[in-house]
């Protein structure tokens, strides 16, 4: 147990003793300003219990409270106790564990849970997008988060490789282009363009939609000559993303595929019929939630072919049977999706699945244009590829001016590393449930919240303990200046921040974190001299900037964001 979490637990133990209350009703909260305090209890539930006054109760427990040595003192306003932690009896135990545990700081007990995220999901044919690169930031860094807070954790993708996008796509390849791909282009890639030229004849042309339609019928029925063309075109798109995901350093533990559970799909919607759990109207099958107030969920079209919900329904059905019991499945998928996954989550409770009650959709905002939202319908998206190029230019003109000396190789590199850095920052420092509109400037900042200020702050951490050398190890020393204290209350709460970020599924809860104790450690290196101390306060300080390092570098790596050496 970190120091922090004894000393939360002394306090529960105490303040239960004199309300009568059992230690799981008392949770404390970090309070909003320093000045209130550095552990929080709101009294309003425990006021309702006893029947009296919240500022009533706060009182009573700051007049019983008695003395504890970690708590310097203890403070009411309106119905909360804030207790003021004595730092300079805390400083040192903290900076120990710290460095006792390294990598392993903040890092969760063992939990026996097995966590599935589904994430990316970036359809074959269409264009890859920044809308797509959030979902697979978040999706990876909420991924870390879990394993890092000690559980099992699953990483799926599923993509759609079938149905009506695919056809126009294949339409535009054999009518617009002959069925060959131009020279020296990233056929994946390309597929895109083809994609959205298709969908604007097919919107100008009632014709082409039905050969369109025709298409899309083909490739289910694996007709041979367009099945062949469907399997060489996904494969180019395949390739594609598998070059972004090394970008990203994501290895997914299975990529499922539409194509693969259409039919599983359709033999589940069928038997979904036969328990009277689904219905037929019109030749459609479909689950009817209008009592639920979630409307009809549909599954299969009147000519047999399966929805993306009976597809859905198929993939769950996959994914139990693989993998067993899975205790938490999350979704990450935009928010324009929410009542589409109310409806397949009370489907499977209905029908029994063993994903009912264990499901979440993890809705995120998308990334839009300075224009408005992104479309992939229209062509007029922000392209991963053009974004990481751009980047790149910008990080590699500054990383050579910082370091004339290296080698171009050298440069490329770690210009492409602080690029892809710049960007997985960028996408998960803002809450999931608000939009982005991402601004290219601002995430290769040196000052402000963006990764390359970041990863700065740790090379100029770096720096001070290369050119400090050694220094004779003391003790008794107090950490009572208020920037190295400020400091320590800061890097001590991310074993607590770790945890809040995988119970409420919120990666930017991490990047919030490092960007305060990156500021924090500024600070500090401002107005605090760590080289030129006395023997005592030099081998304390450097402890202290090392222990900063070891937890920004576990927020970091947490967050797939690179470590660089130099900048």
């Amino acid at each position: 147990m970190y120091v922090l979490e004894e000393v939360k637990k002394a306090l529960k133990e105490k303040i239960s003793e004199i309300v009568n209350a059992k230690e799981s009703e008392i949770s404390f909260e970090i309070p909003p300003k320093e000045e209130f305090g550095d552990i929080s209890f709101p009294c309003f539930m425990i006021s309702k219990k006893l029947k009296k006054p919240p500022n009533e109760v706060a009182a009573r427990i700051a007049e019983k409270f008695g003395s504890y040595e970690y708590v310097k003192k203890v403070d009411v306003a309106g119905g909360y106790v804030n207790f003021i932690l004595d730092w300079p009896k805390l400083s040192s135990k903290i900076l120990e564990e710290i460095t006792r545990a390294g990598k392993n700081y903040g890092r969760g007990k063992k939990k026996n849970k097995k966590v599935m995220i589904e994430f990316c999901q970036a359809n074959t044919h269409k264009a890859f997008h920044m809308g797509h690169v959030r979902n697979i930031c978040i999706g990876e860094s909420l991924s870390r988060i879990f394993e890092f807070a000690g559980y099992d954790v699953i990483r799926v993708n599923y993509q759609g490789d079938i149905g009506p996008h695919v056809a126009k796509c294949i339409w535009g390849f054999l009518k617009l282009y002959n069925g060959k791909p131009p020279e020296d282009v990233d056929k994946g890639k390309w597929l895109g363009d083809v994609y959205a030229k298709a969908n604007k004849a097919a919107r100008e042309n009632p014709d082409i939609q039905k050969e369109i339609s025709e298409i899309n019928q083909k490739i289910y029925a694996k007709d041979k000559e367009i099945y062949k063309v469907w399997e060489t075109t996904r494969g180019w798109c395949l390739k594609y993303f598998d070059k972004i995901y090394k970008d990203f350093g994501i290895k997914f533990d299975r990529l499922y595929f539409e194509s693969e559970v259409e039919k599983i799909g359709t033999e589940v919607a069928k038997s979904l019929l036969k328990k009277g759990i689904a219905r037929l109207s019109e030749g459609t099958i479909l689950v009817d939630l209008e009592k639920y107030g979630l409307g009809v969920f549909l599954l299969v079209k009147s000519d047999g072919t399966p929805l993306y919900s009976a597809k859905d329904l198929g993939l769950s059905t996959l994914k139990s049977k693989e993998y067993g019991n899975i205790d938490i499945s999350i979704h990450v998928v935009g928010s324009e999706q929410r009542l589409y996954f109310q409806q397949l989550f009370k489907t499977f409770e209905l029908m029994g699945s063993p994903l009912a009650k264990k499901s979440y959709h993890l809705a995120y905002e998308l990334v839009n244009l300075p224009t408005g939202k992104m479309s992939s319908r229209e062509g007029n998206v922000i392209l991963y590829e053009d974004v990481e190029k751009e980047l790149e230019k910008h990080a590699l003109e500054e990383t050579k001016k910082r370091n004339p000396k290296m080698p171009e190789e050298k440069l490329d590199e770690i210009s492409r590393k602080i690029a892809i850095s710049a960007l997985m920052y960028d996408m998960v420092k803002v809450s999931p449930n608000k939009s982005i509109i991402f601004d290219l400037k601002k995430a290769l900042e040196l000052e402000g919240n963006a990764a390359p200020y970041l990863q700065y702050t740790y090379v100029r951490a770096k720096s001070i303990l290369e050119k400090a050398g050694k220094a004779e190890k003391t003790s008794g020393y107090a950490y009572d200046n208020v920037h190295e204290y400020r400091l320590i209350r800061s890097i001590a709460r991310f074993p607590e921040i770790v945890e809040r970020a995988a119970n409420d599924m919120r990666p930017h809860y991490i990047a919030n974190f490092a960007f305060e104790i990156s500021d924090r450690f500024n600070e500090f290196y401002q107005f605090v001299n760590v080289i030129k101390s006395g023997e005592a306060e030099k081998w304390a300080r450097l402890n202290l900037v090392k222990s900063f390092m070891i937890v920004l570098k576990n927020s970091l790596d947490i967050l797939g964001i690179y470590i660089p050496e130099r900048m």
